[in-house]
């Protein structure tokens, strides 16, 4: 189901490389009936760890009872809201990760049978898993420990978060996979898989290289509508999204470790245009390019 572009949150995630968030949501003294998330959707995963008190959140227009220790699954793309239920305080945490957290793992067959069917959307966690099968329960301690790491941050917390979810995912699915799939080896799920992957890892190597999406989709030898559908599907953004915000990740390295003037810098990056450089990158970091060079002079 496609929902409103206007209730679409564009949710950005810290670092490329590592595509998971930790928003930690405290609404004191919450009344009874007040919304405490508004109605969003975005293209990300969402696994929501209640605290304190207890509400009520929509997805997908189902309701789901949620009180203090329980957790609910939001899959990606799903219309989400909530309200509270009694007076107090309602604390939530929510871990956001976006599918391309696993792209490394593409290849492997186990992971593809077993963990890529639910991270590419083809199969679904229930959204409340212990009211189906409390076996399942023992595991919501991960996600405890996931939060954990990603608010003290200690050396190599990212690997940490990365094999807790992926080990999250893995026996999540021990209790919800079909029979029928866990008995049998899944294709891949994306055509040209590999070709995708050597087309990332080319664009990620080649900045300044101008791919328009008719090329890129020539590269997997599929068509431009499927290519986008596919793109965006693997990665979480669109090719051109995909590619912007490489660049202006790179741009942002040379502009706090080179003496490149933002012009050079522009160019570097493949934007010949410094006016269109400045408005992308503001876009997508927040700033211009002379404040990040500001900030990095006076830190």
């Amino acid at each position: 189901m496609i929902y409103p572009k206007e209730l679409w949150e564009d949710t950005v995630l810290e670092h490329a490389d590592y595509p998971f968030q930790l928003f930690q949501n405290r609404c004191a003294s919450a009344k009874t009936g007040d919304c405490i998330l508004y109605l969003h959707w975005h293209e990300h995963f969402e696994f929501l760890v209640m605290q304190t008190g207890s509400a009520v959140f929509h997805v997908d227009s189902r309701p789901y009872v949620v009180q203090q220790g329980d957790i609910i699954l939001i899959p990606a793309g799903s219309l989400h809201v909530g309200y509270a239920l009694v007076d107090g305080d309602v604390n939530y945490d929510c871990i956001v990760l976006n599918a391309s957290l696993f792209n490394d793992w593409l290849s492997d067959p186990v992971h593809t049978q077993y963990v890529a069917p639910y991270v590419e959307g083809r199969f679904h966690f229930p959204i409340k898993p212990a009211d189906l099968d409390e076996n399942c329960q023992p595991y919501y301690s991960l996600l405890d420990e996931i939060i954990q790491e990603i608010s003290a941050k200690a050396p190599a917390y990212q690997l940490v978060v990365k094999s807790k979810l992926h080990l999250f995912f893995t026996l999540m699915s021990r209790s919800f996979m079909p029979q029928q799939f866990a008995e049998q080896n899944e294709p891949a799920y994306f055509p040209n898989r590999e070709r995708f992957k050597q087309l990332i890892r080319r664009i990620e190597s080649s900045y300044a290289v101008k791919v328009t999406v008719e090329q890129a989709a020539r590269e997997v030898s599929l068509n431009p509508y499927y290519f986008c559908k596919l793109f965006k599907r693997l990665t979480g953004r669109t090719f051109v999204e995909y590619v912007n915000i490489l660049r202006m990740k790179e741009a942002k390295r040379l502009l706090m470790e080179s003496n490149d003037s933002i012009t050079e810098i522009a160019a570097c990056v493949g934007c010949e245009n410094p006016n269109y450089f400045t408005k992308i990158y503001k876009k997508y970091m927040g700033m211009t390019p002379s404040q990040t060079r500001k900030r990095e002079m006076t830190e």
